[in-house]
């Protein structure tokens, strides 16, 4: 039996699919590559190319593999673009995830483990934030995947599908070979932005905001390295293959790191000078987010590896030095 992982070209996704072929398990890929890059993805891997709305498609894939779980990373999430483009989120963010659990449902497939994210929770109400804590998104990218939580606990009780919903926080990091990493266009998050400043691709980094309510003034972040967040997904899998039932957990560092901070570390791990200017705030940003990943590490006896954010920021840097332009490198 095989794990189909949607999204799986793209910077988690393909963190997942490498991790998931080096403990020798069954994996197939569906990604529209219209954020993710082929080449993300070994050449070994069954890779089809195609968009989770497609419902001729999808069936096609899951006519064709014979597939027990599903892991879902199909979403956009881009905060700032979803309050230009609601409607673009919603329709393939929610409504993709609603294709995809018709097709489930029609194949008999019991298990998705499922990206979701702190932007669920909005503008938190206490710090750390617990999964019980009250979801009231800011942007509807936060709206989206809250929708899709409750699209499957929905889906949940009417078929029997089992869920894992992973909310989680700020990633970063890249392999630590540097044969994969992040590379998206535009690129829109906080570390690789600072490493193609400390490469020279781009002149300074704009800090968008100093007047949050955080010690710098600055927005603070939880920020987990993305080999930790794909091992979190496999003991997700093999949590809900021990038939248990469905559940949420946060994922991150249970520690948070400001914008200055994170310039800070960079210039540190690079060596490198990296120029910032403040900038206007951006819509939709809360002020800090930082997660009680107790539960995780608790029930699914997540140990994350990385906790040195200077570590996780080195990893990122050995990609960016081999790769500058990214998958176009390939």
């Amino acid at each position: 039996m095989s794990i189909l992982v949607v999204g799986g070209a793209g910077y988690i996704g393909s963190h997942m699919v490498k991790r998931l072929v080096e403990q020798n398990r069954d994996v197939v890929v569906v990604d529209n590559l219209s954020t993710g890059h082929r080449g993300a993805v070994d050449k070994g891997v069954k890779f089809y190319e195609g968009d989770i709305r497609d419902h001729a498609f999808l069936k096609e894939v899951f006519d064709q593999e014979a597939i027990d779980t599903v892991v879902h990373f199909a979403a956009f999430s881009i905060v700032p673009e979803s309050m230009e483009k609601p409607l673009k989120y919603f329709d393939n963010n929610t409504a993709g995830m609603v294709a995809l659990l018709e097709e489930m449902r029609d194949h008999d497939v019991k298990r998705i483990i499922f990206s979701s994210t702190a932007a669920t929770y909005g503008v938190p109400e206490k710090s750390p934030i617990e999964e019980t804590d009250r979801q009231a998104p800011i942007n509807p990218y936060g709206e989206s995947k809250l929708m899709m939580e409750k699209i499957i606990k929905w889906a949940d009780q009417a078929y029997g599908i089992k869920f894992v919903a992973l909310r989680y926080f700020n990633v970063a990091g890249a392999y630590p070979d540097g044969s994969i990493g992040e590379d998206h266009g535009p690129e829109t998050h906080l570390t690789p932005i600072i490493l193609q400043v400390a490469l020279g691709k781009r002149d300074q980094l704009q800090i968008f905001g100093d007047d949050y309510h955080t010690p710098d003034g600055t927005n603070v972040r939880d920020y987990v390295h993305v080999l930790d967040l794909a091992d979190a997904h496999i003991l997700a899998i093999d949590y809900l293959k021990a038939g248990n039932d469905s559940d949420v957990f946060n994922l991150g560092s249970s520690t948070g790191f400001s914008v200055k901070e994170m310039v800070e570390a960079a210039r540190e791990a690079t060596g490198e000078a990296i120029p910032a200017k403040i900038a206007a705030r951006r819509p939709g940003d809360p002020d800090s987010l930082i997660a009680a990943s107790q539960k995780a590490r608790k029930i699914l006896k997540w140990n994350p590896q990385y906790d040195d954010v200077k570590e996780i920021i080195k990893t990122a840097w050995n990609w960016t030095q081999k790769h500058p332009n990214g998958y176009e490198d390939h």
